[in-house]
């Protein structure tokens, strides 16, 4: 089971935090570090000092970090032309030597596009599927050729389709709880496959109908890595679980119902409820970013008893 690292910035986060959390994430042994692609804060908190962006962070991780990979879950779909994502993500993996992923949704949350003057289209499922298109067809042109399309929401004419990035593939993940659009995307452009906080019963059905959907695109269902996105709360006894979750502004039994929260022998448990689904990664949504004791307990106690 890989863990990864799953920030939320736009609660409130500087680049500085962010690599600092990025180091630890490294120095302790995770696999990846990843951050959410958004612009206004949620609920309660103040967001202070105000918004980083997905991609410029990422860039500077790239050259801060050796190891660890790198991506969002998700980049809004709405936030960037599919031309110009194509170009950010393959220079960002040619900066970080090949260590990048796409997490790439439709966008949703229409108040953060109100305040930054961002359009926010109706059609947003249609886009996301042409923006797929575009970009894997982009990174797939041979050098010296180029690339055409014509769609309903976006054309390009004899794009040179660079610059290329390191990787020859750069993994793209789709996820969502969707029933039918969802899975048949996956099985069309996915190289993984995330369901952000669902239940065990929830992953079990919605993986299910992802691995059916790639079977009718002719497509091993085994090709796609499976994960789960879940909020994180472990504590050595029941007071610092108590405490951590205070300070997120969640109740300890509401997070163990339906997040990973408790004691180290509690989360490896129920971590391995979530790897019988069929899951074989968890990105733990960590929401204290300045709690990096929070990460090295997760380390020594949790990590350590999934290798």
């Amino acid at each position: 089971m890989d863990l990864r690292i799953f920030t939320e910035p736009q609660q409130g986060a500087s680049y500085e935090t962010l690599l600092s959390v990025a180091k630890a994430t490294e120095e302790l042994g995770f696999d990846a570090f990843f951050r959410s692609d958004h612009y206004l804060r949620m609920g309660s908190a103040d967001g202070l000092p105000g918004p980083t962006d997905a991609w410029i962070t990422l860039a500077g991780l790239a050259r801060e970090t050796k190891r660890i990979r790198l991506g969002t879950l998700m980049t809004a779909g709405t936030f960037r032309l599919p031309g110009v994502l194509a170009i950010q993500v393959a220079q960002v993996d040619q900066m970080s030597g090949g260590r990048v992923e796409l997490g790439l949704g439709a966008g949703w949350f229409e108040e953060e596009h109100r305040a930054y003057g961002i359009p926010f289209p109706k059609e947003k499922f249609a886009r996301l599927e042409e923006q797929l298109e575009i970009i894997t067809g982009l990174w797939a042109t041979e050098p010296g050729e180029t690339y055409t399309f014509e769609g309903h929401h976006y054309r390009l004419t004899d794009s040179p389709a660079l610059p290329k990035p390191a990787q020859t593939k750069v993994p793209v993940l789709i996820g969502g709880h969707g029933a039918t659009r969802t899975p048949r995307l996956a099985a069309q452009y996915a190289d993984e496959f995330n369901l952000p906080f669902a239940s065990l019963e929830a992953s079990e059905r919605q993986f299910g109908r992802v691995r059916a959907a790639a079977e009718k695109a002719g497509r091993s269902p085994d090709d796609l890595v499976y994960s789960n996105a879940l909020v994180v709360c472990v504590g050595k006894d029941d007071a610092e679980v108590a405490r951590r979750a205070a300070a997120i502004g969640r109740e300890v039994d509401e997070l163990k119902a339906n997040g990973l929260a408790g004691s180290p022998a509690e989360v490896v448990d129920k971590i391995g409820r979530y790897a019988a689904t069929g899951s074989s990664r968890i990105y733990l949504q960590v929401l204290d970013l300045d709690d990096l004791e929070h990460l090295e307990l997760i380390s020594s106690q949790v990590q350590s008893q999934l290798s």
